[in-house]
Formats: C-alpha cells, structure tokens, sequence
C-alpha cells in the first residue's frame, strides 16, 4: 500500500515536472521561430500566431473536455494524470508570456531554423515517451489515440495521427505566409518545420518507449541442450528455458533453448553454439525485458 502511494505521488510529481518543461519548450524554442508543431496543440500554435489567442487558454479548452471524456471511456488513473499535465502546462505557460524572456529564446530570425525546431522536437520527445510510461500524456491527439487503442485495439491510429499532422502542417502554409509590401508571399518553411518536428519527437519518443533494456533472444534447437545450458549458465552467467519439440521433416525429437543475452554477449553466444553439431538457432531483437529471475545460490 505504501509503496502504491510513493509511485502515484513520484508519477504526479513527474508529471508535474514533465509540464513545466514543455511550457518552456514552446516559449524558448517553438513560438519565437513561427512554425507550428505537432496535433491539437499545433492548431492551438497557429492560433495564436494569427489572432493572438494564448495557447495556455486554448489548450484548457481543448483538454479538459477531453479529460473528462477520457475519465469515463478510457481510465481513470490516465485521464486525471493527463488533466495535470494540461492544466500545470497551460498555467507555466501563460506566466512566462508574462515574463520577459527574449533574451532567453532561441529566435533564428528565419535563418537555420531547423535548430530550434529540432530541439523542441527531441525535448518533446522525451516527454511524450516519459509520459506514456507513466500512463499519462500532453493531451489532444494523445487522448483520442488511447481512446482508439483501447476501444478498438486493431486499428492502426497511425493514419489519423498522419492524418492530423498533414492538416496542421498544409495549413501552417497559409497561416504564416507573409503580407509584404500589400502582396501575400507564401514559405514552404513553416511546412517543413512542422514535418521535421513531428518527425523527430515520434523518432524519439519511440526510442524512449522502447527502453534502454534492449537485448537479443535466442532460439536454438539441439540435441545437446543440456551441454549448451551448463555453458550459459558458467560462462554467460544467464539463464534459459528448455522445450521439447519434433522436426516437421525428419520427426526426429530435439529440444529447444530460449536465452535472453545482452549485445556484449552475443559473440560469445555464438561460439558456444559453434561448437555442437547439428545445431541451429537464430537470434530476434528484444525492445525490453522485464522482471528478472533470482539465483538459488
């Protein structure tokens, strides 16, 4: 019980943390170099840009309608972290409005913009990964995909999120075209800069959802088993799994290895196999292990 109540309070706690910094994000690195970001939040972006309305007050009206929804057809626990993270995000950044940062900002001035645009997409990234591991999100589309995840899990909400993105990225073309001396010159600029966002913050924010526990699983099938097994377990100090199974061509019984190693130890993996004859294996890539099986020595 007391364990539960340190992890919510830690997960709040980095919740809170993770919104104060996009906040952040968007003033020092998004907003000053005039191209719009990624989903809901790029609408609220342009928005601003052309009428003046804050970002902080559409966010708020964007997401605490869709927290509610969530809290009734999603889950609880994610749409009450996902309220924090919209309401502390919308606060921090409608006081740094106030505040006196133009120093601080990085404003390219339109020149090499793309630097400001690839920080702010590798800052979000790490957010949106952090976030959902958490079980939490920024809001917006994040919502309506966990919405469709979790109602119909065999849909593929990549296309409507592709679908959003193009949308905010086709109209940013319009809304930061330029009026110039009564003539409306149109920027291709505004356009890339919100594909190489959302480009490089699902980069990396797939990559922190894949975890740092990345490793190799072999599979190996063999009539010396357990030759192998006391190999693993002397040399490579880890563990596998024994299978018997059948040969569909020669019916012939062998058994068969499951190994998890990490990368440093796949060479030696493989030696050990070369060994045996009448051996054979291949190796998978594993985004993530989980748990960890305790030695009775």
């Amino acid at each position: 019980m007391q364990s539960t109540i340190k992890k919510k309070t830690a997960d709040y706690a980095v919740t809170v943390l993770l919104a104060a910094v996009m906040a952040f994000n968007y003033i020092l690195f998004i907003v000053p170099n005039s191209f719009a970001p990624a989903g809901l939040n790029g609408i609220a972006t342009m928005i601003q840009y052309k009428l003046g309305f804050s970002i902080g007050w559409m966010s708020l009206i964007i997401n605490v309608p869709l927290c509610v929804f969530a809290f009734f057809l999603v889950g609880r626990d994610y749409a009450v972290k996902t309220l924090v993270f919209c309401v502390v995000y919308s606060v921090i950044y409608l006081l740094l409005q106030q505040a006196d940062l133009e120093r601080f900002q990085y404003n390219a001035g339109g020149v090499d913009t793309i630097f400001p645009c690839l920080i702010a997409g590798v800052i979000n990234g790490i957010l949106y990964g952090i976030c959902f591991r958490i079980n939490s999100s920024s809001g917006g589309t994040d919502v309506v995909a966990k919405f469709v995840s979790h109602k119909k899990p065999q849909l593929n909400f990549f296309w409507v999120t592709l679908a959003i993105n193009a949308a905010v990225a086709a109209a940013s073309f319009f809304v930061y075209a330029e009026n110039v001396d009564g003539e409306i010159v149109y920027d291709y600029r505004p356009v890339v800069l919100c594909m190489l966002y959302c480009f490089t913050t699902s980069l990396i924010g797939n990559l922190m959802l894949k975890g740092s526990k990345t490793a190799y699983k072999f599979v190996v099938v063999t009539l010396y088993a357990e030759d192998i097994e006391r190999e693993i377990v002397t040399k490579l100090h880890r563990s596998a799994t024994r299978l018997t199974g059948a040969g569909a061509y020669s019916n012939t019984e062998k058994e068969v290895l499951l190994c998890v190693v990490g990368k440093h130890q796949v060479i030696d993996f493989q030696n050990i196999l070369k060994k045996y004859p009448d051996t054979f294996s291949f190796m998978e890539t594993v985004n993530q292990t989980i748990g960890n099986f305790k030695s009775k020595a």
